[in-house]
Order: C-alpha cells, then structure tokens, then sequence
C-alpha cells in the first residue's frame, strides 16, 4: 500500500479532506490508488480540485492535461474561484442529508464538480477566450449533465442538488447561498436577446422540475415548490407553487435555502385550488 504523505497545511478544510480519506484507505484498501492520486498526493485544495475535474473532463480533443493546464491558470490568476470551492463545498456539506464528510462531495457529487468546472469556464468567458469556455460548457453538459452559460453570473455557497437536468442561461444572476434541486430551468421565453434570465436572490430554494422563465426577480429567501413554471417575480421571504406559479404564503422558514425544508408541497396541496 502507498504511504501517505505528510503535508503542512494553513487550509483546515483540506486537512479535513485529507483526515478523512486517509480513513477511507484503510478501510476500503480497493480505492487506495484513486484516494492518492486524487486527493492525498497533492499539498491543497485547488491542485487536487484541478486533477479531479481534468481527470473527469478529459476528451479526445482536448486531454486531461491540457484541460488542467487551463484549470491551474484559472485557480492562479483567480483567488475567488479557489474561495468559491469552499464555500460551495460547505454548503453541500451543511444542506445535502446524504453528505457525512466534507470529501464525499469533493470526490463523488457530479453537482460540486460542474460548478467548480464552470467557475473556470466564466473565468475563460471573463477573459475573452469564449471559444474555449463553450467547449467546456459542452464537456460539463455531456459529462455532469448540468448546462450553465460560462457568461451567467453564480455567486458562492451554491448547491446543486443531485443536479441531474439543471440548465442556466447566459444572463441568469444567482446569488450567494442558494439552493437549487434537479430538473431546474432558469431560462429565456423565446428567441428575445440581451437581458432575458431570471435573477435569483440570497437564500433562494428552488424545488425539483421548476422552471423560472424570463428576466424576473426571485426575491431574497423566497422559495420554489418543486413543479412550479414561474413566469413573474417572486416576492422577498415568499413561497410559490403552481402552473403558472403564484404566491401562496410565506416561506416556509427565514432562510429555505439553508434549512431545505421540502415540505411546502403539503401546503401546496392545502392551499392550491
């Protein structure tokens, strides 16, 4: 069995990682190799994060090595990008009941990893290299199966639930600190150009299969029953269900984005006619 490296580090986070996949080695002695090459042979966070991610968006056209060539540039130049990871990282941790460690979503969860590819890839579109940021749009849509335009704009403490499905269109705002399930569309309503894709405020729940359409404000801490087609402005702290959506109450609690209390639906099927 390899020997685990020692390594000094100011970033608890990673030594966290580190803790608990060094535990994982010796109980499941079949994963050593892919735990060391992944996680415990790099010294922190952004160089296991871009061997990872360029292990995963490898292709043809464009190998593993290139494509961390261009990850590592990215995580260089950009300090945000490696701050974004871990706040996005300790938001799955803190919101997704099916996470028990902070390495689980670093290694397995398909939603952490297209959006730390995609930070790169608005890094590329901020840079003028727009060829190259839709190509790994595309290599994160065929692999993650999550379509984000590399000019939408996503702030940090995001969560990608599952994230099977999610699509986010090129002039999308989404805040800090939301939260967004499977099968979520924040899109356009037809072939109108320029500003065109929702806004969607701190503390924001979006439930599973929504779909918020058009150049409207979901407000801060409001909340999206899962199913709803939104096609106007949600109002601050509000809940809202429905085909087309409307408000049916308050949100569930003061931050639904944090607590990922599901159960509007229950009142959805009290409330709605």
């Amino acid at each position: 069995m390899e020997a685990i490296k020692t390594v000094t580090s100011a970033d608890p986070m990673w030594e966290e990682i580190r803790a608990g996949v060094a535990q994982q080695v010796e109980r499941e002695p079949i994963l050593a190799s892919f735990l060391h090459a992944t996680i415990l042979n790099h010294a922190t966070l952004e160089s296991a994060l871009s061997f990872h991610l360029a292990n995963k968006l490898d292709s043809p056209v464009a190998g593993a090595l290139l494509i961390r060539e261009v990850i590592d540039e990215a995580l260089d130049a950009d300090a945000s990008i490696g701050r974004a990871a871990r706040a996005d990282l300790n938001a799955v941790f803190q919101r997704d009941s099916a996470c028990s460690a902070l390495y689980e979503p670093f290694l397995y969860f398909k939603g952490y990893h297209a959006l730390q590819a995609w930070r790169v890839a608005h890094w590329l579109w901020l840079q003028n290299r727009r060829s190259l940021a839709l190509f790994l749009q595309h290599r994160i849509s065929v692999v993650f199966s999550v379509d984000i335009h590399p000019a939408a704009t996503l702030g940090e403490g995001i969560l990608l639930d599952h994230a099977t499905g999610i699509v986010i269109g090129e002039t999308a705002v989404v805040e800090d600190n939301v939260s967004i399930m499977q099968s979520v569309t924040l899109g356009g309503t037809g072939k109108v150009s320029g500003d065109r894709h929702p806004k969607v405020r701190c503390g924001v729940l979006i439930g599973a299969g929504s779909k918020v359409l058009g150049n409207i404000e979901v407000g801060a801490c409001a909340q999206v029953a899962s199913g709803s087609v939104v096609l106007k402005s949600v109002p601050a702290h509000k809940l809202v269900a429905g085909v087309p959506a409307r408000v049916i109450s308050d949100a569930t609690c003061a931050e639904p984005a944090l607590s990922m209390d599901h159960c509007a639906l229950s009142k959805v099927n009290r409330e709605l006619p």
